[in-house]
């Protein structure tokens, strides 16, 4: 067994220790705050102290551990990913990059050789937003980006933010302290499953990411009249479901005209549903996704206006909110093209893809350059228990990242 298989195979029973720690006995969850995250954070710790990192917990339950250059005025280089999961998840979405960046720190520490930058590892406390409904909030403390006002947001029980924080141990006033400045990032690096297929059926190991799709999310109300299914002509219905049914049909013909546009209802509740009952009251959700802007935009605006012509056309009041929205992330270039360098002189072809999926880099960007590499997965599978990697994909993510790691440390 060659060195890199010997490397991942020390990962993969890494990746299976922290998987065994669950709130769930199927699947794996790990929900910010919760028992089964808090010894999840002390297992990853542990593993810090043990490469010789300097580890803390921050205020919001990020574990970092620092690995301290001896230049002085080095700046700081980040590796990281999310420890946390979304319910009933796979074992690699989030643990694989944190993971994958202790045994790259434990190279960098076994070769002796002088950093010109600190490296900073750190598990990521909530970057699925399972427990509050906002993603990013471990990595928003990082950059400094993080709104205090979500301190009073209460989760499905009534527990504020806030208290959670407090159960943790730390302190919700010190959050801005645990930023990063500005001035003192030199960059930021992800390892993260594809979390499609694209490289599975290419039957290629890894790709450089070159942007992070911009996304919305709204919530649509269709409020029509509920009716009796037998007595009501179907000339004169105005049926929520129907017109729910009619946009659903839109969003896919649009977004399936364009290369560059995702749309996605994935929610349908049918207020009072009966069989014998015209539907009067049908909420849905809509995900748009693209890495460019305008495209966005112009997506948006145009199923908000076919909406607003649908409830016209059916007699139906249409509620349209937008829940959530993030601008598309590019990716820094010197470092992309270092990392697609370091692809091709480890021996793959290289593959530019855009992550359609959101990631910690998002609110990292704004204060850092940042780089992701992807890593193959069974039939591009996320978010499931049947989440995996083969060890030699990950073998040759290895030898990538060894790569890139010794590039970034000669510029």
């Amino acid at each position: 067994m060659n060195t890199y298989t010997q490397r991942a195979s020390a990962i993969l029973y890494k990746i299976d220790q922290l998987a065994s720690i669950s709130e769930a006995t199927t699947g794996i969850t790990r929900t910010f705050g919760s028992p089964s995250f808090l010894e999840g954070s002390r297992q990853i710790r542990q593993w810090m102290e043990v490469l010789g990192l300097q580890t803390r917990v921050d205020t919001l339950g990020n574990v970092r551990g620092r690995w301290v250059s001896p230049m002085k005025k080095a700046r700081t280089f980040v590796i990281a990913s999310h420890m946390d999961t979304v319910v009933n998840a796979g074992k690699f979405d989030g643990p694989l990059g944190i993971i994958m960046g202790l045994d790259l720190i434990e190279q960098l520490i076994q070769s002796e050789q002088p950093l010109p930058f600190h490296i900073e590892l750190i598990a990521f406390s909530d970057e699925e937003g399972v427990r509050f409904h906002t993603t990013y909030l471990g990595s928003k403390v990082v950059a400094g980006s993080f709104d205090e006002t979500l301190l009073d947001k209460k989760d499905a029980s009534g527990t504020s933010l806030s208290d959670v924080i407090q159960a943790m141990g730390g302190d919700p006033g010190a959050l801005v302290s645990e930023a990063i400045a500005p001035q003192d990032w030199l960059g930021y690096f992800e390892i993260h499953i594809e979390q499609g297929p694209v490289l599975y059926e290419k039957v290629i190991p890894v790709a450089v990411v070159t942007d992070i799709a911009g996304q919305k999310r709204v919530e649509i109300t269709f409020r029509g009249m509920a009716g009796h299914a037998g007595t009501v002509p179907m000339s004169m219905r105005r049926d929520a479901l129907c017109a729910a049914s009619e946009f659903i049909l839109i969003v896919e013909q649009l977004a399936g005209s364009q290369s560059n546009l995702v749309a996605t209802v994935g929610k349908l509740t049918v207020a009072d549903a009966a069989s014998n009952v015209i539907p009067g009251e049908v909420v849905c959700s809509l995900d748009i996704r693209s890495n460019d802007e305008a495209v966005l935009t112009k997506a948006y605006q145009s199923l908000r206006d076919a909406c607003s012509q649908l409830g016209r056309m059916r007699s139906v009041v249409v509620d349209w909110k937008l829940i959530q929205e993030t601008a598309p992330v590019g990716c820094d270039t010197q470092l992309t093209n270092l990392l697609a360098t370091a692809i091709a002189e480890s021996g793959y072809d290289v593959v530019r893809l855009v992550s359609g999926a959101g990631h910690d880099g998002v609110p990292i960007s704004q204060v850092a350059p940042i780089a992701m590499l992807f890593v193959r997965c069974f039939e591009g599978i996320s978010h499931n228990p049947l989440e995996q990697v083969e060890l030699t994909d990950l073998a040759a993510a290895l030898k990538v990242a060894d790569q890139f790691m010794k590039k970034l440390i000669r510029l």
